[in-house]
């Protein structure tokens, strides 16, 4: 199973944030920088992080961005589950439609196996996966303009 961009950028944007003290509050643009992303595409996955209740952006003079408790705490797994989607692994629905969809034991093989993935990361947690040698790393993240 590959995880799409976008859950990629939001990892390693909530990652950055974990490690940073709260007063830091870097701005989405800093951030994009400090991961090697796009600016645009760290904003989509921003606005997603703050719809999930992950990162909190405060505005004005003084504002950034900051981790919530319940992203650095959260089960990843649950994280993941809403950022990828549980839909189907391979498209049994796509036009055309696979002719061995009514009858197919993949499917539900597929399934098992996506959810068994989830249910490895559900005792996880962002704060777990910033623990020495990853941290460090993170913290030493400066740079350079991504788009």
């Amino acid at each position: 199973m590959r995880l799409t961009k976008s859950t990629d950028i939001a990892l390693r944007i909530a990652m950055r944030l974990a490690v940073l003290d709260e007063d830091a509050l870097p701005t989405t643009r800093e951030v994009a920088e400090a991961v090697a992303v796009p600016y645009t595409h760290a904003a989509k996955v921003v606005s997603r992080l703050q719809h999930l209740g992950v990162v909190e952006a405060r505005r004005g003079r003084g504002g950034g961005l900051v981790l919530t408790s319940a992203g650095r705490t959260g089960s990843l797994g649950l994280l993941l589950r809403e950022l990828e989607g549980v839909g189907d692994v391979v498209g049994c629905e796509d036009e055309p439609p696979c002719p061995l969809r009514a009858a197919c034991r993949l499917r539900g093989a597929l399934r098992t196996a996506q959810e068994a993935f989830f249910a490895t990361l559900d005792p996880l947690s962002i704060g777990d996966l910033v623990g020495s040698p990853t941290g460090p790393i993170l913290l030493s993240l400066t740079g350079r303009p991504a788009d």
